[in-house]
């Protein structure tokens, strides 16, 4: 893909919002400059059953929690004041939209979900090698053939359900993290949700190279993203609302979960 494919910024970070918070809430990571904090950690994923997956990954991840961090956040005033804006983007806008896309049964929008996730693989594959994680890179290409071929076209899990391949969540700030590039200051970035300097530049170079964007392009390959977000959120369980809700502050619960569920993809 090239830069004069895409729409103004503020279009390339609208699309992502939910992804990064949920990306954010079911998950745990670390980070070093500003006050210790204790964190649990997290995973994702939609895959064919979807909630087992969500609490599965999640109490994994949580057993599996790393010590304490320090997490650099210099920017926090401003930070806070970005949190509370994608909040409210996501409440007010998102979350609505995707309430009404709910009338469409769950099985076609879990299909959406496997058909585009199925698109996207030689990004993990590719970032999978990058990092050195073989049997990793070995996973997703296996999961591509029985997907794509058993499971027409990608509409379907069969790796999932009959041979036991889950998806390995690989991508370009993961790598930047196992060649020793540190994640920088947390960053919190309108339309988009918790982030760092690091995997900033990571998204966007996954952005740059997405297998979605070869099949569609312009306007087209736009669409496509915010369906596939849209998608994303009427599949999750109001999860980002049990638990920022049940928060004593929701901003700190998001940033340590991040940075802790980066720290340890980044470490896996």
């Amino acid at each position: 893909m090239n830069f004069n494919r895409y729409p103004p910024l503020i279009s390339l970070f609208g699309l992502l919002l939910c992804t990064s918070l949920f990306s954010a809430v079911i998950q745990a990571e670390n980070n070093p400059v500003d006050e210790p904090t204790l964190v649990e950690n997290d995973d994702d994923m939609f895959d064919d059953d979807f909630d087992d997956d969500f609490s599965d990954d999640f109490d994994d991840d949580f057993d599996d929690a790393p010590p304490p961090l320090v997490i650099h956040d210099p920017l926090e005033p401003l930070n806070r004041g970005m949190f509370w804006f994608n909040d409210k983007l996501y409440f007010y806008a998102l979350k609505p939209v995707a309430k009404t896309y709910r009338y469409i049964p769950e099985p076609i929008r879990i299909s959406l979900s496997n058909f585009l996730s199925n698109l996207t693989t030689p990004i993990r594959f590719v970032n999978a090698l990058m990092q050195g994680k073989v049997n990793d890179a070995g996973n997703e290409m296996g999961r591509f053939f029985i997907n794509t071929i058993v499971g027409v076209g990608g509409l379907f899990d069969p790796a999932r359900k009959y041979v036991g391949l889950r998806k390995k969540e690989e991508d370009f700030g993961q790598t930047l993290g196992v060649l020793g590039i540190k994640p920088g200051p947390y960053l919190v970035i309108p339309f988009v949700g918790p982030s760092n300097t690091r995997d900033g530049v990571g998204y966007v170079v996954d952005t740059l190279t997405d297998p979605i964007g070869i099949v569609w392009q312009g306007r087209d390959y736009w669409a496509v993203k915010v369906t596939d977000t849209v998608n994303q959120i009427s599949l999750d369980k109001d999860t980002y609302e049990a638990i920022t809700g049940d928060a004593l502050d929701p901003y700190l619960f998001v940033r340590d979960a991040y940075m802790q569920n980066r720290a340890g993809k980044v470490n896996k």
